[in-house]
Formats: structure tokens, C-alpha cells, sequence
């Protein structure tokens, strides 16, 4: 993992459950408008991580912290998007998309330069009206992606993102994501268990 000086995040902790120690001296740096995989099998601690990145669990020991102010979900922008894409049924694309933005009082026209920015960006232009169950489940992500990319973050953290679309859509799903980080540089974490999916690069690729 990356060790930057000036690093946007710093973690530097110990992880335990009673005797179960997770996590034992989890020392590394995330640079401001990174985008750092996790990789690791299925119960090894990787939704642990994520819930001490985004301060909803406190380390046993040490900190984590975001431009050097330990991370706190009140203080600090933190986006999610997660295997499902726990939309608002009763929203339409572009109600769910601007979700974030409404929570953080984003001015109104602001909002709506963001919201046609990011519907051309996922490849939603046309759909803005539609609501959940009239899309497919890709669609549906692109949707959570959309909204997780259109606030201002911190950091983004995406757990397992397309573990429940098919392989030919999440295939089409990671070059997206890495497409959009592109253009609408932000701080992303990356989890998975697929060695496959951690060290994806579109043909082409720069990055």
C-alpha cells in the first residue's frame, strides 16, 4: 500500500473482537484523489476495515484519520455504494442521484449542473425519469455510483460493488467506475475478493 507524507489518509490501528484479534499494528496511506484496492477472501475482516474507515466502528488501538482529523461520518464527506444499490423505490433516477447532494444542502443550481453531469457521465441520459424496478440491476449501480461520485467526498468507499451482477456486466461495471474516477478525481477505496477484479485495467488503460 501507498506511504505518502502528506498522505489524505492515515490508518495506523489494531482490530479486536474479545479474543479474536483482527487487525494487528494495520499500518498505511491513502494520497488525495487515490484509488487503493483491498483484496482479500471472504471473512478475513475486509466489511471491519470499511466500518473503521467510515468511523462507524472506533480501533481498538490507534487512528484513523482523514487531513489529519480522526475520521468522524459528522464532520467528514463519506460516500458509499454497496453490493445493492439500496435505491429509494418511490425516487427516480434522478431523485436518487441527488440524494447525497440534498443531505449536504448543495445549492439548488449547483445540484443540477452536478445531476446532468453525472447522468452523461454513467450513461443515464434519457433515464433520469425512470424508477427503480423499470432499469436493470446495472443500471442500478450506475445509478449508486452516480450519487456516491456527485457529492464532494472525502472518501468513497465502494464494498463489493458488482458482486451480485453478472460477469459480462460487472466486467463492464469495473471499466465504468475506473473511467468516471478518471474525470471526477476523488478518494476511492476499493473492496473485493476477486483477485481478478483488483487488478483490472481497461485496454488502453493510462492508470
Amino acid at each position: 500500500m501507498s506511504a505518502v507524507a502528506n498522505a489524505k489518509i492515515k490508518v495506523d490501528i489494531t482490530q479486536r473482537f474479545d479474543a479474536l484479534t483482527v487487525f494487528q499494528n494495520l499500518k498505511y496511506t491513502v494520497a488525495e484523489n487515490e484509488f487503493l484496492c483491498i483484496l482479500g477472501r471472504s471473512g478475513c475482516g475486509k466489511t471491519t476495515l470499511a466500518n473503521l474507515m467510515t468511523g462507524l466502528l472506533k480501533p481498538t488501538e490507534g487512528a484513523i484519520s482523514i487531513d489529519d482529523v480522526p475520521v468522524d461520518p459528522k464532520r467528514h464527506e463519506l460516500a458509499f455504494v454497496f453490493q445493492e444499490p439500496s435505491l429509494w423505490p418511490w425516487r427516480n433516477v434522478r431523485d436518487n442521484i441527488r440524494i447525497g447532494m440534498e443531505i449536504k444542502k448543495v445549492p439548488p443550481d449547483v445540484v443540477e449542473q452536478r445531476m446532468a453531469e453525472m447522468t452523461e457521465l454513467v450513461g443515464l441520459k434519457g433515464f433520469e425519469n425512470y424508477y427503480p424496478y423499470q432499469i436493470s440491476g446495472g443500471m442500478k449501480q450506475r445509478v449508486a455510483i452516480a450519487r456516491a461520485f456527485s457529492v464532494d467526498a472525502d472518501l468513497i468507499l465502494m464494498d463489493e460493488p458488482f458482486a451480485a451482477l453478472d460477469a459480462q456486466t460487472r466486467q463492464k461495471m469495473q471499466a465504468e467506475v475506473l473511467r468516471i474516477w478518471e474525470q471526477r478525481k476523488h478518494t476511492v477505496m476499493f473492496i473485493t475478493h476477486s483477485l481478478e477484479e483488483s487488478i483490472y485495467r481497461p485496454s488502453g488503460s493510462s492508470y
